[in-house]
């Protein structure tokens, strides 16, 4: 429950596009993809763990919150062993880590640790900025820039624009996880001091906030393609084909309030992501 899986597909989405636009240049190291892949699913799974933990601290999870139960404010496992545990998945990231440094170079030591580094004061340290609104820049930068071109580096050791253009629909749609999320919890969220962007915004504005991100993220699909990236055709549009699935999930969150729609707004989000990515993933290698 604390590593929540249904966030999972925002750490694996990324990885998919980085690698098919190596493969796309003609590289593809599959070890590389694996341990990529790996690394940034323990990421993932230690900063929710964490985040679990200090918002427990903190009191941000109480009992009339409208999402699924933490195991640390819920009392289901003590704070002592989610800690534990946080520290055992970043740990294990690391390992996987010295693996990717020793065949892409000492890049990917700074990329993890500002990785691992942004999981733990989310919530954390003395100033979380996930209390302060930022939440949502930094997923941006972190699931989408960050990882996307992050995941071409390690296969290539190049960093190329089009990389970054590639990476700014994956990181839209991570940041439209966490802002379905933070429309959920925004009453529980404002009763405990947690000013995220959907608290800043209030609740309408959050809405249009997430169908503006969404929606954006179609449109910045095809990008790379219209700018002339190298190797790069209309096969991009590919994604396109996932706005049939997208455009319910908006309409949920605009209309609903109750927990369980938005929890599977949330939970449908991940998957949109998820679906997106393999799409574009495909235009990228079908554009090869």
């Amino acid at each position: 429950m604390a590593a929540r899986p249904k966030t999972l597909p925002a750490a694996a989405a990324p990885v998919l596009v980085g690698t098919a636009y190596a493969a796309t240049l003609g590289t593809f190291h599959p070890l590389t993809f694996i341990a990529t892949l790996l690394g940034a699913l323990l990421i993932q799974i230690g900063t929710n763990l964490s985040n679990d933990y200090s918002d427990a601290r903190r009191g941000a999870d109480t009992e009339d919150r409208l999402g699924p139960v933490r195991v640390t404010a819920g009392g289901l496992v003590p704070p002592k062993q989610v800690l534990i545990a946080t520290y055992v998945a970043f740990g294990l990231a690391v390992l996987v880590g010295v693996y990717l440094i020793v065949v892409a170079g000492w890049q990917i030591l700074l990329i993890g640790l500002l990785s691992i580094l942004a999981g733990v004061l989310y919530t954390g340290g003395p100033r979380p900025y996930g209390y302060e609104g930022l939440g949502e820049v930094f997923v941006f930068l972190f699931f989408g820039i960050v990882a996307v071109t992050g995941t071409f580096f390690a296969q290539t050791q190049e960093l190329p624009w089009e990389a970054f253009v590639l990476a700014v629909p994956v990181g839209l749609l991570a940041t439209a996880i966490l802002m379905v999320n933070n429309t959920r919890d925004l009453e529980t969220d404002r009763r405990a001091g947690k000013r995220t962007l959907a608290v800043r915004l209030g609740r309408d504005r959050a809405r249009v906030a997430y169908a503006v991100i969404v929606y954006l993220a179609f449109a910045t699909a095809p990008l790379a393609w219209v700018l002339g990236g190298e190797h790069l055709t209309p096969w991009l549009l590919l994604p396109w084909l996932s706005l049939p699935v997208a455009a319910p999930i908006v309409r949920v969150v605009r209309n609903k309030v109750d927990g369980p729609s938005l929890n599977g707004a949330l939970a449908r989000t991940g998957m949109l992501q998820l679906a997106f990515c393999v799409l574009l993933s495909a235009g990228l290698l079908l554009s090869k």
